[in-house]
């Protein structure tokens, strides 16, 4: 892909090679760590599947605890924050896949308006307050302390200003604002953190999820076929996708992404699409 600065070049059989290994599933998320070790969150035969930069098989955990594992995110002490739709929970983890703290009750959901009904995403701000996004069997964003108490929610059905249709992923920027993806509304809402309205971005069509990189730059996936960047300020940078089966193109949705050190991205399609994530190398 080349779509003004931004170049892109696709890596063919990522994680599928002699030393990778068949990801046995639907793949919905992607995160990097400190390291660029690659996390995949697969569906269906819920585990975290870990792999190198090169796409190497390093292990595998979680099958005993994940039931429908929706999203990743990762901190910068390499904690790693899983949405799980199935189990209306997000789950903390060390890398080793150690349960380090749970916010929501597993198998339970919550009762309207509170944390969880399907949850789909969740990130920590500069505060270390948790910011959820419960949309699935909920329109509501939910803020925690970094304990884990609930401080705030917002959020009703609607398509007016801090209404959801599917709440979808979200993500906190350097200016603390909270970032939502309404998707079946096909806008990015901005709140602020006490939930206030602050703006929403309209160029974009149904979008999945944001990524934030370190330079900046917002990286957003949408559910008809295609990649978006843009600046803080909302201003459109780059976009490409083509509906396809070739290496590049997307057979499905885009559905998550993540960018790491290199500046390389790791596109994950859903609904059904097994064994299959697209690296793409910046160039």
């Amino acid at each position: 892909m080349n779509t003004n600065n931004y170049k892109y070049r696709v890596v063919v059989g990522w994680g599928q090679g002699p030393e990778g290994k068949e990801f046995g599933g639907v793949i919905t998320d992607a995160a990097t760590d400190s390291q660029d070790r690659v996390y995949l969150a697969r569906r269906h035969t819920p585990a975290i599947l870990v792999f190198d930069r090169e796409g190497k098989f390093l292990t595998s955990w979680g099958e005993n605890v994940l039931s429908n594992p929706h999203s990743l995110w990762i901190d910068e002490n390499d904690h790693i924050y899983c949405g799980d739709t199935d189990d209306h929970t997000i789950r903390k983890f060390n890398t080793d896949g150690e349960v380090l703290q749970t916010l929501g009750t597993p198998n339970q959901p919550g009762s309207p308006g509170m944390p969880f009904n399907r949850p789909t995403s969740a990130m920590v701000a500069s505060s270390g307050d948790i910011f959820v996004s419960d949309g699935y069997g909920q329109r509501r964003v939910h803020r925690f302390s970094p304990e884990g108490e609930l401080l705030l929610s917002w959020g009703e059905e609607g398509a007016g200003p801090g209404q959801f249709v599917l709440p979808h992923g979200l993500w906190v920027d350097s200016r603390n604002r909270v970032l939502v993806t309404d998707r079946e509304n096909n806008r990015i809402q901005l709140f602020d953190f006490e939930g206030k309205f602050i703006e929403e971005w309209t160029d974009i069509l149904r979008p999945n999820f944001i990524f934030i990189d370190r330079n900046e730059i917002i990286y957003v996936t949408e559910a008809p076929h295609r990649i978006s960047l843009f600046n803080l300020d909302g201003e459109l940078l780059a976009r490409w996708g083509e509906v396809g089966s070739e290496p590049g193109q997307f057979t499905e949705f885009p559905h998550c992404l993540c960018v790491d050190t290199h500046g390389d991205i790791y596109v994950s399609e859903v609904p059904n699409l097994p064994n299959r994530l697209q690296k793409f190398t910046r160039i």
